[in-house]
């Protein structure tokens, strides 16, 4: 038997193997919102899992076990006490199952003395930097660390180890509606490139139209890129051509509590709804989310 291999099943992590042989964002995060954690070996009875946890799908773990069988479990899981006693697990939601499913009776674990808040954060976050999120999956995931746990673009780049231009790519996936979303996935689209051209299109319309014709003409990005220019500059000349539509405004005027006024037009054919309203507010802050991140702050005034 290897240096490098558990030499026994409950060893769970091999001699010579540090608790974490390097550091990375959750690391640094423990290291900020608790007072760090300590390594311990844990009989798999001991810890349960973490039922609010974001991760809904463990996946295929057939490698993972065969690995863990092999070399033991190279990271170890973040867990936390439970007041009734055992512990909680926190994240490693995947090589927890892996290691009992190959027979390890303990696990190398590092305690942490976090809050709920905290916990589901880290594990967010490790949901996060996996390789197989769908790009909704991985926007949403954005989105909620971003309003929840008042993340920027570039704090969310630095904790899930993307760049920042690709966190606010990704956010704009978002404004994709349901209806579309579910079409794409009825057609078998995937790849983020090909959904951030569906999004650029703006309207359900013409992002249901571009979601048919890659279905039927099976069309690269770059030729999904240009008819979808094209259906702009189409669309702004008829536009022009069409007698101008007296737009719905919306308001929402100044009060002693709240020292500004916000006005919102739509051009529709009918009336909007509540929900258009939040949806528009919401698209609005994203872009100027997007715009701080891109020129470091604004500043000065602008007309909306």
């Amino acid at each position: 038997m290897s240096d490098d291999s558990p030499s026994r099943k409950n060893a769970g992590l091999p001699r010579r193997r540090r608790m974490r042989h390097d550091r990375h964002y959750v690391d640094e995060l423990v290291s900020v919102r608790s007072e760090g954690g300590f390594g311990l070996m844990v009989r798999v009875g001991q810890i349960s899992s973490n039922r609010d946890q974001p991760r809904t799908s463990l996946g295929d773990l057939e490698d993972l076990v065969g690995s863990i069988a092999r070399h033991g479990v190279l990271e170890p899981l973040l867990v936390r006490k439970r007041p009734e006693g055992g512990y909680e697990l926190v994240s490693g939601e995947r090589r927890f199952h892996a290691a009992m499913r190959a027979g390890l009776e303990e696990v190398p674990c590092l305690e942490l003395e976090i809050d709920d808040r905290q916990a589901l954060e880290i594990a967010l976050i490790e949901n996060l930097q996996r390789k197989d999120l769908t790009p909704f999956e991985e926007a949403e995931g954005f989105a909620t660390l971003i309003e929840s746990y008042d993340y920027t673009h570039e704090g969310v780049a630095s904790a899930v180890g993307r760049s920042r231009v690709t966190v606010t790519e990704t956010l704009r996936l978002l404004d994709i509606p349901p209806e579309v979303r579910a079409a794409c996935r009825h057609a078998d689209i995937t790849a983020k490139g090909m959904l951030l051209e569906i999004a650029r299109a703006g309207e359900v319309e013409a992002m249901l139209a571009l979601v048919e014709q890659i279905a039927r003409e099976k069309i690269d990005r770059a030729e999904l890129r240009r008819r979808r220019q094209d259906c702009e500059v189409d669309g702004a000349a008829e536009s022009a051509a069409r007698e101008v539509r007296r737009p719905f405004v919306i308001r929402f005027r100044a009060s002693s509590e709240r020292p500004f006024g916000v006005s919102l037009s739509f051009r529709t054919e009918s009336e909007p709804k509540p929900r258009d309203v939040i949806d528009a507010l919401r698209r609005l802050i994203r872009e100027i989310e997007a715009g701080m991140a891109d020129e470091g702050d604004l500043g000065g005034s602008s007309d909306a």
